[in-house]
């Protein structure tokens, strides 16, 4: 499933190519066709991004929410696009770009109520510059569950995944099985500037590079981009740190990779990089 960052770097790519502009919309599997013909012929006026969550506001109030899931396929063509899939959910085309969307958990259009509940369940998100720091500390808090979990819970931080919560948890010196209720504001305000300086970087260049992550294949033919990481998927590997082996346990079915020598109830050291800038506003004990 996408992370937040990649959603957020769909938001801004549509922002500059399709703000502005209308489209034939159509439903080449059929799924959406009603919906895909109150679509069509109208301007998009904006794109916004929560968490793992995409919204585009139309002209007319219509508005399209776009969730991928575990599945969901979005390619853009900035000329002529090929033929659609069979599992082509919903089609936007222009002269200028078209938009092919294929298994997505959601692709619905909803009212302004609808979009402020949802979004109203929804946890904070770093890259949102309304994100409040204080409310995510008190969810995060919620409940003894492992921290690792509590990061999964897209009601208490929004756009959080598999990778992000293990090279956070591991910029922040922290472990991921301790109980939630424990994280200190300290703790907290290391783990949150982790996310925003990961998911920003990642949203901008459309890749996870940790900082210091040991080196990537780069070289990998028909790959122009590489993700580095320093923990996720190095199980048994050294730590780029301590250099002990990373580990590798089941956590609610996903597998949650740390280092056990850095990242130990007491352990401490310098972040691997400088943050850039302190989250806005402050969170509260």
């Amino acid at each position: 499933m996408p992370e937040g960052n990649i959603i957020h770097r769909i938001a801004r790519i549509h922002g500059q190519w399709l703000v502005g502009r209308s489209f034939i919309a159509d439903s080449p599997q059929g799924r959406f066709s009603a919906d895909a013909r109150l679509l069509s012929g109208r301007t998009l006026v904006s794109v916004d991004a929560h968490g793992k969550h995409l919204f585009h506001h139309f002209e007319g109030g219509v508005r399209l929410h776009i969730h991928l899931g575990l599945f969901g396929n979005l390619k853009h063509f900035r000329s002529r696009a090929p033929p659609p899939s069979s599992a082509c959910r919903l089609r936007r085309s222009s002269p200028q770009a078209s938009l092919h969307l294929a298994g997505p958990q959601a692709c619905e259009l909803l009212s302004p109520e609808d979009e402020a509940t949802l979004r109203s369940r929804l946890g904070q998100d770093p890259l949102r510059p309304d994100a409040s720091p204080s409310r995510a500390f008190e969810a995060l808090r919620r409940g003894r569950i492992p921290l690792a979990a509590a990061l999964l819970d897209q009601e208490r931080i929004a756009g959080v995944g598999n990778i992000l919560r293990a090279e956070a948890l591991f910029l922040a010196h922290l472990p991921p099985l301790r109980p939630a209720s424990e994280l200190s504001l300290v703790d907290f305000e290391r783990l949150w500037e982790a996310l925003r300086l990961l998911m920003e970087d990642a949203a901008r260049d459309g890749r996870i590079v940790a900082p210091h992550a040991p080196p990537a294949p780069w070289e990998t033919p028909g790959k122009r981009r590489e993700d580095r990481f320093s923990v996720y998927e190095r199980g048994g590997q050294p730590c780029p740190r301590c250099a002990s082996p990373i580990s590798r346990v089941e956590l609610a079915g996903r597998g949650l990779f740390f280092c056990p020598g850095c990242q130990t109830p007491g352990a401490r050291g310098r972040p691997a990089r400088r943050p850039r800038a302190a989250p806005s506003g402050r969170a509260r004990p």
